[in-house]
């Protein structure tokens, strides 16, 4: 049998929600199956109107909840900063409404993208983990299509499990697991914070593969990778880098860390990489005589 990898981390703009008294809302969001996504959010507006230091977004990982302790800490140093901050659950996941099962990139997708433009404005650090450092690049590709690229100051990517489905699933199943996905369609959760793995994660998860060529953030890139990270492993993390060679990109290991890199000391490095990430990116070189 292949081994199990947990891929579970850890005032609105939008008028169509629900407000509850603990600032948790929903959105609608149409589902283009049909129907509509009802997600949970919780949003917290920047202290100032006119401040100007970059939004944050939190993109969770797979089977993850918007509580878990990364987007709890970002929560705490944004109120303590007056800085906007957006995380979500979603479908199928904490809060939000839908089954699990019934999930695939495409939708999570989707919502992330929805709850990114109508839940901020002006420039935004987008933070993913595990499977959210993958769906937070196909934000960026998504915003780059419409000509809108200058709405990412930058991302975060921690553990990035970028094409998870196929290099990290599928690849790695035996004969015998692969055979019993197809035909029954699901292989139950191994641990009850993993989550089921469906037909449908795997097979449309393969039309969002970005691994086959070069991939553009279009904004400055930085990955925290632990080195003890048994559910994406830290080589991943350098095969990431080498498709994104056309952006400027950090890559920082962690050389005790595991894939939740939840600890204190892994939560201070990630409070050090947003710190670099909402400075403005370097200017061209002043002119000089011989210019």
């Amino acid at each position: 049998m292949s081994r199990t990898l947990n891929f579970n981390d850890d005032a609105s703009l939008d008028s169509n929600r629900t407000r509850l008294p603990d600032a948790l809302d929903f959105l609608d969001i149409e589902n283009p199956a049909g129907g509509a996504w009802r997600i949970a959010r919780r949003l917290r507006p920047a202290a100032s109107e006119d401040a100007t230091a970059p939004g944050l977004v939190w993109l969770g990982g797979f089977a993850s909840d918007m509580e878990g302790a990364k987007a709890s800490f970002l929560d705490e140093w944004a109120r303590a900063r007056g800085r906007a901050y957006v995380r979500f659950d979603y479908s199928g996941h904490g809060r939000s409404a839908g089954r699990f099962e019934d999930g695939c990139i495409g939708d999570w997708l989707e919502q992330s993208l929805a709850v990114f433009e109508r839940s901020t404005h002006g420039p935004q650090i987008v933070l993913g983990s595990s499977m959210g450092g993958w769906l937070a690049l196909l934000l960026a590709r998504r915003l780059a299509a419409k000509g809108e690229s200058a709405r990412l100051a930058g991302l975060i990517l921690l553990a990035p499990a970028v094409d998870f489905t196929e290099a990290l699933m599928w690849e790695g199943f035996d004969e015998a697991t692969r055979r019993e996905l197809m035909e029954k369609g699901v292989l139950p959760a191994k641990e009850p914070d993993h989550g089921p793995v469906t037909r449908r994660l795997i097979e449309e998860g393969r039309d969002h593969l970005m691994l086959g060529g070069l991939i553009r953030a279009y904004a400055r890139v930085h990955i925290l990778q632990g080195m003890r990270d048994e559910t994406v492993p830290w080589r991943h993390a350098l095969t990431i880098v080498e498709h994104l060679n056309a952006d400027p990109v950090t890559l920082t290991f962690i050389a005790d860390g595991d894939h939740r890199l939840s600890r204190t000391e892994d939560l201070a490095q990630l409070a050090a990489a947003v710190e670099t990430m909402s400075a403005p990116p370097p200017g061209e070189p002043p002119p000089t005589l011989f210019d």
